[in-house]
């Protein structure tokens, strides 16, 4: 609930900006088109308004210290009859249930004002984490509830402790500000104001409602998505995730000016920004702070952990300029690893792109030409970890550097129509030995190059026991909105059906399992579709190993025919044969070696695992691991190859 990693998703709060111009009539129309393009749902049902209460209730309390159980569970578990008058409530612009859950969290921020008063002279609780606040129930009583945000205190304070005594005088104030404009937003004393909030609450519940890719953004929202303001780009290039005392550094993005000064550290905890703190903000307003024009300077306040054998925190201050990251130069890495008489080459591909000048497929096969131009390559990883994906065709075009003509991905839209997309090149990029590298964070069009290449046979797969698992996609109102032309009334992007690899799997909520399991920065924590609120369930369709073009019209697929149907990519049996023993030999290097059981212990600590982890011992070893799999594939494949007999020669002619 408190854990949120910038760029995975934008923020469900309206933060400060004006509630949308948004009438019912309005709301009712936005709900209609986005059920119309929906892939499962086209009408509302009382599944659908039941958890469009639960959604509502997150969006006015989500951390649960203002409302009380018996006050949430009329909403919570809401009664078959109340269920239906609401459904048909909504169809006649109708949304005075919502309003009701609205006005429950009046009293509540009344309330929150007077435990507020009284916990200044409570005892703080001791070693509270960040962990006990996940999946937490309401609080059964006022007693639970002023415990409950003792504890969240407890947190911050620890965390002021360590700031300089004329910041840590403004803490509380801080947090009184921050903690105030969010009960104001929800108050309002504006009749018109209020009611556009609901409203917009209302969009928000129903949208999220329907699965846990669809989404309605106000236009501060829609606003923060086209500039990325939220994802990826704060000015000095850091992932960071709100743990209430803190912004933990998880990453450090490759270009920014961050990873380049080489100052701040992944696990840093960012508690003061240009001398003010920071602990108890929104994570939003946060990032404000940071971000700011090229060239400034922003100093940062963190704490740093020291893993000595008795842990203590040291306070630094860093000073980074600020700077545009550029993505173009962080969307694939090239280098490579010798090996015998050659090199295994090493290409990360963080996205799947294009743009007028290049795309991730011309930039990826330019990498290929230029290892084998410099050396003998002996075998390639494709390293897709942390890929979020991409463009789809990107996605196409990139299998098809390794395989030949046949089908890669099918897409079913919300009218039930299958649309296969193939590689139509013959010709590969590489056919050589070939690994594809996956963690939990490798989703969407990285999950399908890895499964269709594992599909074919043509990969061998290595990594995170699963993968992301979205196999789903999404279309945005946004995406005809240019910047400054946001709608008013708000954007939605909504789902419209599922991806589908050439055998028919889906990698929604399941993932791409890999051949071999190799442990890393992830594996021990909940990361996945699987664990979002209401996913789309999995599903497959009929192998298209032999592809009839039954999805092209006829008047066209005589013609294609003579283009397409020949040289088609076979599944493949090659690594088969030395699949067992190249387990067994993963799995004893892994047990044998004392730095990657170190590690192993070391990422289960949940609360703790960061890119530091990832370093472990100052070496990828997920990454070393599988270069230790390719070598052992490029010696079994070369063994065979020297034991196989040699063919006959022929006599020469008289």
């Amino acid at each position: 609930m408190f854990l949120r990693i910038i760029g995975l998703a934008l923020a469900l709060l309206l933060t400060a900006a004006k509630p949308p111009q948004l009438s019912p009539r309005d709301t009712r129309i936005k709900i209609e088109e986005i059920l119309k393009a929906h892939v499962n749902y086209h009408e509302l049902t009382t599944e659908l308004v039941a958890r469009s209460f639960n959604n509502y209730l997150n969006l006015i309390d989500p951390g649960k210290t203002y409302l009380l159980k018996d006050e949430a569970d009329k909403w919570e578990n809401p009664s078959q009859e109340l269920l239906e008058e609401t459904l048909l409530n909504l169809k006649k612009e109708n949304f005075s249930n919502f309003e009701r859950i609205h006005e429950i969290i009046l009293p509540a921020i009344e309330r929150r004002n007077q435990l507020e008063k009284q916990i200044t002279q409570l005892p703080l609780p001791k070693d509270v984490q960040p962990s006990d606040f996940k999946d937490i129930e309401w609080a059964e009583s006022e007693k639970s509830l002023t415990d409950r945000i003792l504890s969240i205190r407890s947190l911050q304070i620890d965390a002021a402790q360590k700031l300089d005594q004329e910041i840590k005088d403004q803490f509380m104030l801080r947090l009184e500000k921050r903690r105030l404009k969010h009960e104001e937003e929800l108050i309002t004393d504006s009749p018109k104001q209020r009611q556009r909030l609901v409203l917009a609450f209302v969009l928000k519940s129903v949208s999220n409602a329907l699965d846990s890719q669809t989404a309605y953004f106000t236009p501060a929202e829609a606003n923060q998505f086209m500039i990325q303001v939220q994802q990826r780009l704060f000015g000095i290039g850091a992932q960071l995730r709100d743990d209430l005392n803190g912004f933990t550094v998880m990453r450090l993005l490759d270009g920014g000016p961050a990873k380049e000064g080489n100052k701040l550290k992944a696990n840093d905890k960012i508690i003061a920004v240009n001398q003010e703190p920071v602990v108890g903000m929104d994570i939003i307003e946060a990032v404000e702070l940071i971000r700011g024009p090229k060239g400034t300077p922003v100093n940062l306040t963190v704490l740093r952990e020291h893993g000595d054998e008795e842990r203590h925190e040291e306070k630094i201050d860093i000073k980074i300029v600020r700077g545009e990251v550029v993505l173009t130069e962080t969307r694939i890495e090239k280098s490579y690893e010798p090996f015998g008489d050659g090199v295994v080459g090493i290409l990360h591909l963080h996205s799947f792109y294009q743009d007028s000048r290049t795309s991730s497929t011309s930039d990826l096969k330019d990498a290929i030409q230029e290892l084998q131009g410099a050396h003998n390559l002996k075998g390639i990883i494709l390293d897709l970890r942390n890929n979020a994906g991409g463009l789809l065709p990107q996605a196409v075009s990139v299998t098809g550097l390794f395989i030949k003509k046949g089908i890669v991905v099918s897409v079913k839209d919300n009218t039930g129509q299958v649309q296969h997309l193939r590689n139509i090149e013959d010709k590969t990029a590489w056919d050589g030995p070939l690994v594809v590298l996956t963690n939990k964070t490798s989703a969407s069009a990285a999950e399908i190059v890895a499964q269709t290449l594992q599909d074919y046979g043509r990969a061998v797969v290595v990594g995170d026991e699963t993968t992301y698992g979205k196999g789903t996609f999404q279309t945005f109102t946004l995406e005809s909105a240019n910047y400054g032309k946001i709608n008013p009334k708000g954007e939605f992007k909504v789902t419209r059906g599922r991806y589908y690899t050439v055998s028919g799997k889906s990698p929604q909520l399941v993932g791409v399992h890999p051949d071999i399991v190799v442990p890393g920065i992830y594996s021990e924590m909940e990361i996945g579709e699987k664990y979002a609120k209401y996913p789309l369930d999995n599903e497959k369709i009929t192998p298209n190993f032999e592809d009839d073009l039954s999805d092209i019209p006829i008047t066209h697929r005589n013609q294609i025919v003579r283009l397409y149907k020949f040289n088609l990519q076979p599944i493949l049996n090659t690594y088969t044969p030395y699949m067992n023993l190249l387990k067994k030999n993963s799995s004893l290097r892994i047990e044998q070696n004392k730095n990657y059981q170190n590690f192993i212990k070391e990422i289960s600590n949940k609360d703790a695992v960061s890119e530091n982890a990832e370093n472990y011992g100052l070496s990828d070893l997920q990454l070393t691991e599988a270069s230790n799999i390719m070598k052992d594939l490029i010696l079994l494949m070369q063994e065979e190859l020297e034991l196989a007999p040699t063919p006959p020669r022929a006599a020469p002619a008289a």
